[in-house]
């Protein structure tokens, strides 16, 4: 990806975030970057094309995250505490408010079948590997759950982006910590 181009996905990026798949266009991206939009065009030749990009993207970063938790600490436990402090900082501070995701999902219905499709398998690939930590937490004696490993990552799942929405709807990233406290003391053995 050229250095443009790297520049219109992070600002697209910033601008989901925001206000979703339909609270930007070309035009702003071209005045934030003062560019024309044919410019824009030539890197993205669609909305769509450009969107798919900054999904693809935020998957691939999410997914050395992942990587690495993993080599960070062979501790299930840690790993699932890693993973939600950093979005408490990210909420705390303003720097990804909201995971572009989620936002994106929150459209879904509305959303180009090639946009869809690239959010689902964001998720797809955070409940696969919240399966495994909660899997290997088990197995270490560090968690219990009530139900399966893959019910209990989705119930996770839903508890980290509802208290994201719960801090953003009451303008106080503190909910966020006290929901997902709440759901790691729920599994934690």
């Amino acid at each position: 990806m050229s250095e443009t181009a790297g520049k219109l996905v992070g600002g697209a990026a910033q601008l989901i975030m925001r206000g979703g798949y339909n609270g930007f266009s070309y035009a702003d991206l071209a005045e934030r970057f003062a560019i024309r939009k044919a410019s824009i065009h030539h890197h993205f030749p669609s909305k769509v094309d450009l969107v798919v990009a900054v999904v693809e993207r935020g998957r691939t970063v999410i997914q050395g995250q992942i990587a690495a938790l993993e080599a960070g600490s062979p501790v299930a436990m840690d790993q699932l505490l890693m993973y939600t402090d950093y979005w408490k900082r990210c909420i705390k501070d303003q720097t990804a408010p909201f995971c572009l995701a989620a936002v994106l999902a929150a459209e879904l219905p509305s959303l180009p079948s090639e946009v869809a499709l690239a959010v689902r398998g964001h998720f797809t690939d955070l409940a696969r590997w919240l399966e495994r930590v909660l899997s290997l937490g088990v197995k270490q004696g560090t968690m219990q759950l009530e139900a399966s490993p893959a019910l209990e990552a989705e119930a996770f799942m839903a508890a980290v982006y509802g208290a994201m929405l719960a801090a953003r709807a009451f303008d106080d990233p503190g909910r966020f910590d006290t929901i997902v406290e709440s759901s790691i003391q729920r599994i934690r053995a």
